[in-house]
């Protein structure tokens, strides 16, 4: 944890920040003096929640709803977050596989939708909120990627997992774009993490399976992916630009 303000003065804007690892993104940004506007899609309560821990901490906290999926949605959710204050720090962290299905029964609908919230989402909300960081001379985007986007996980998550590694080029071809004007671009990309999201989709003997794998020999912790992705939207990390940062217990020593 830190007790300095490196992002004191600015603006935070964290989509799924009221799940586990959003809510543990917003807490670092926070701690670190950030103001932060948090996303929300079905879990307005916890949303509400985490924005009541920020502020006590004494920082500036929004709780904003919408659906990800549909790009009216992110168009709305931009347009709200800029009307509350100039975003400085944009988190691209909603994103999940949504459910499992092998990859012999995909179809058009569910790849869709996995794409829309896991690739489109970012990129639209890219679109709306870097030309106003370009303006103001200075900005962060950090897309939150997975595991899957090298490995592309199990045969029943292969649409998310190529949602995230179009996503991962995506955000080497927008650093090198927006460089140049004063925004970086980056991703962090979290291994397997302790998320009711990785409860819900993961039996316990794939997860016993899944550690086994990691040299650490546990999963992360919410928390560990947020002190990261906090850290890397500070001045300190100003030299890292278009980098995936691996957060994921050693699994690609093996």
């Amino acid at each position: 944890m830190t007790d300095t303000l490196e992002l004191q003065g600015r603006t935070a804007l964290v989509t799924g920040g009221s799940g586990d690892i959003g809510g543990a993104i917003v807490l670092a940004l926070a701690r670190r003096g950030a103001d932060v506007v948090i996303h929300t899609h079905r879990n307005r309560e916890q949303g509400d929640r985490v924005a009541a821990q920020v502020q006590a901490l004494g920082r500036k906290a929004h709780v904003l709803q919408t659906d990800l999926s549909v790009t009216a949605g992110v168009r709305r959710l931009a347009a709200q977050a800029e009307a509350l204050a100039p975003i400085d720090i944009l988190i691209n962290n909603a994103g999940t596989p949504i459910k499992r299905v092998h990859w012999l029964e995909l179809d058009d609908e569910f790849i869709d939708l996995v794409f829309a919230l896991n690739y489109r989402a970012p990129l639209y909300l890219t679109q709306e909120l870097s030309p106003k960081m370009v303006r103001r001379g200075r900005g962060v985007i950090i897309n939150i990627l997975s595991t899957a986007a090298h490995t592309c996980g199990t045969d029943t998550v292969y649409a998310y997992g190529s949602a995230k590694a179009a996503l991962m080029t995506l955000t080497r071809g927008l650093a090198r774009s927006l460089a140049p004007q004063g925004v970086r671009v980056l991703s962090v990309s979290p291994g397997t993490v302790d998320t009711n999201i990785q409860r819900n989709l993961t039996s316990p003997e794939m997860l016993a399976d899944l550690v086994s794998r990691i040299p650490s020999q546990r999963i992360g912790r919410p928390e560990e992916i947020g002190e990261i992705v906090a850290f890397m939207a500070t001045d300190a990390a100003s030299f890292i630009v278009g980098e995936t940062i691996e957060v994921n217990g050693g699994v690609y020593m093996l």
